[in-house]
């Protein structure tokens, strides 16, 4: 059902999709559906279908076939012309004015082939056909352009997240204004249920702030002052007083939005084979017109040779292949967005089927990125220890602390606090003296570690020991804690048949001791930031393919360097230039989201394109007349209707896309998506 530019120049199918919105711009000057509508072709076809039914009633072939008279009435011989001149007045001219080049001459053969026979020129009566074949036509597009629109709706339900107008606060109060009204600088009040009008920062209040619809995080995320909030999202428990930092295209949903937008623009290698293909059947499908049409004449049937001329360039309008790759770029974009995989490149995300090894970077990708208490001879050594660390802002101090607190434990309140330069701290608990430190404190005060300490220091762990009144209390192990997903990252990468690298600077004990903890195949340790980008060149060696993951700042070269550029964990900054593909969250499973939406990707766009190349290659010369002397002649009306299945059978593959799990514990639907789903 290809009413394509491609049928005569093999131009991007991008604009196959950007003309069936409401009047977008369509590359190269072929906006075949500019101005036109979803609600457009609906109504288009319900009223040529209700012209078409009496003019398939009075059809003389119809009764023929069905054994029934034709009423007759002063008129009635002239109702099959009139209401099929109607229905191609009123339905049929919206695919003839130059943006359907098979379609419009099918459509203007069909047309000509009827006033003929009703002027006696043949011995040919058609209008029932003429009027089926544009009724099923504006059919197929009403259900194409809903497909489309589904697809492409994620930009328009973006928009729908902001809020039309905003509460701001001054010194004389409080006054509602339009969203565009706000500036850089502005204070306002965002209460419980309403949604953040802009990009700010949190001044006064705390509450928990529903993000999912733009990270596909499904747990509300606690905001406190000097907390960062971001456009669209939805405060809930209490209000926030929210300094604004960013407004209009400045902010991250507009930042996504455009995000979205290209990555449904952009091309991709099987859509370019689409093109060529498209243009090739065009020549085909004219090419196999006109040898229909002089067979059929040269051998006496002038009218069979108008009627199968028609039907083959009606059957052959490569419609479904224009629709293959667009329809199924649009919707794997709007489903990697809606679980927080945003695609800046295409190619990146196509290439990501055929990686062979994924690299991660082991701060704040595969780990939290800042030390967490893992291990202690015993509690008492965790609650003494928290006391002298209380006030300390120490790293991993802090973590000491948040140990304690995890494990409910009574920390008591120490005094006389002081740092020890280069060794630990020191105050007095309960009346006597304690210090916490490394080895260097135990070696300052001639103590020998702990045996356990040996044990910790090889799986690369902090050790810290609690010394009071001149003795060993216990030691304590801190580690920059190991994500909880990591583990099942890895092991879903390996069922995927990729091999798992890290690259890190820290020591390779530490390295070595990660990777035996999950299962990772090879480890660049010890590796300046400089210096990642070497290293994933040396993972590329002998020709595989290799993604970078990393955080898309101190990675930026690395993630340049490898095949497929991957920044976890930006959140809402989506201006990470050196990535191909943005993962919202900081976890690694995402990675494996990314990898098989790309599989599944490509292969319905393969699955598309063999169907509708497949659908042609069997139609044409059925079409041309190839079983007429077998005594089966295709009619032009069911002609139509194998052209819509076939465009019908492409939109319905790629929907099922929408099926895909691209998380083990699915995310909440964004709310922007969930009227995608229908």
């Amino acid at each position: 059902m290809d009413h394509s530019h491609d049928e005569h120049h093999p131009v991007s199918h991008q604009a196959h999709l950007d003309g069936h919105g409401a009047g977008g711009p369509s590359a190269g000057g072929h906006d075949r559906h500019a101005g036109h509508s979803v609600a457009m072709f609906r109504d288009k076809f319900w009223i040529s279908l209700a012209l078409t039914l009496p003019v398939v009633v009075f059809s003389r072939d119809i009764a023929t076939w069905f054994g029934y008279a034709l009423p007759v009435f002063p008129g009635a011989d002239i109702i099959p012309a009139t209401l099929g001149t109607a229905v191609f007045v009123y339905g049929g001219l919206v695919f003839i004015p130059g943006m359907m080049t098979l379609i419009s001459l099918a459509i203007l053969v069909a047309f000509v082939t009827s006033w003929a026979g009703d002027l006696h020129l043949f011995e040919v009566e058609i209008w029932w056909e003429l009027a089926t074949l544009i009724t099923i036509m504006l059919l197929g597009h009403w259900l194409e352009m809903r497909s489309i629109a589904q697809a492409r709706g994620a930009l328009s339900a973006l928009a729908e997240l902001l809020p039309d107008t905003a509460e701001r606060l001054s010194e004389a109060g409080s006054e509602e204004v339009p969203i565009a009204a706000l500036a850089v600088g502005d204070v306002i009040l965002v209460r419980p249920g309403a949604r953040v009008a802009a990009d700010g920062v949190v001044a006064e209040g705390s509450a928990d702030v529903d993000e999912s619809m733009i990270t596909g995080e499904s747990r509300p995320i606690a905001k406190q002052p000097g907390d960062a909030v971001v456009a669209g999202t939805v405060a809930a428990g209490s209000s926030l007083r929210v300094t604004v930092t960013a407004v209009g295209e400045a902010t991250a949903l507009s930042g996504i939005m455009r995000l979205v937008a290209a990555a449904q623009a952009s091309g991709s290698r099987a859509q370019a084979l689409a093109d060529r293909a498209a243009a090739i059947l065009f020549y085909v499908a004219l090419g196999s017109g006109a040898i229909t049409f002089i067979y059929w004449w040269a051998n006496g049937d002038q009218a069979g040779a108008l009627v199968r001329t028609a039907t083959v360039l009606v059957i052959a309008c490569p419609h479904a292949l224009g629709l293959a790759i667009p329809l199924v770029i649009a919707i794997s974009t709007s489903l990697g967005a809606r679980n927080g995989l945003l695609v800046k490149d295409r190619l990146a995300l196509e290439r990501a089927r055929t990686l062979d090894v994924v690299i991660f970077d082991k701060t704040g990708t595969l780990t939290r990125g800042e030390p967490a208490l893992v291990d202690a001879t015993d509690d008492d050594t965790i609650r003494i220890a928290a006391a002298v660390e209380a006030d300390s802002e120490h790293p991993l101090a802090r973590a000491i602390v948040r140990g304690a607190s995890a494990r409910a434990l009574r920390v008591p309140t120490a005094t006389g606090f002081e740092a020890l330069a280069g060794l630990g701290a020191r105050a007095r608990v309960d009346g006597r003296e304690v210090s916490v430190g490394g080895p260097r404190l135990l070696a300052d005060l001639g103590l020998e570690p702990l045996a356990v300490a040996a044990d910790w220091d090889l799986e690369g762990r902090t050790v810290l020991y609690v010394v009071r009144d001149g003795q060993i209390v216990g030691a304590i192990a801190l580690e920059d804690e190991i994500r909880p997903e990591s583990a099942e990252a890895v092991a879903a990468l390996h069922a995927l048949g990729v091999r798992v690298a890290m690259i890190t600077g820290d020591s390779r004990a530490v390295a070595e001791a990660v990777a035996r903890r999950l299962g990772i195949d090879d480890v660049a340790a010890q590796v300046l930031p400089a210096d990642k980008a070497d290293a994933v060149k040396r993972f590329q060696q002998g020709g595989r393919k290799v993604a970078m993951v990393g955080d898309g700042v101190n990675d930026a070269p690395a993630l340049a360097t490898a095949d497929v550029g991957i920044a976890i964990g930006a959140g809402t900054d989506v201006a990470v230039e050196s990535a191909g593909i943005v993962l919202v969250r900081s976890d690694p499973r995402d990675v494996v989201a990314a990898i098989e939406l790309s599989r599944a990707t490509y292969a319905k766009m393969i699955q598309n394109l063999i169907w509708a190349t497949g659908y042609n290659l069997v139609a044409i010369p059925v079409a041309a007349g190839l079983l007429v002397p077998l005594g089966f002649d295709l009619p032009m009306a069911l002609g139509a209707i194998a052209m819509s299945l076939s465009t019908i059978v492409v939109a319905a593959n790629a929907q099922l896309l929408r099926g895909i799990k691209l998380r083990p514990t699915a995310p909440a639907t964004p709310r922007w998506e969930s009227g995608l789903a229908g």
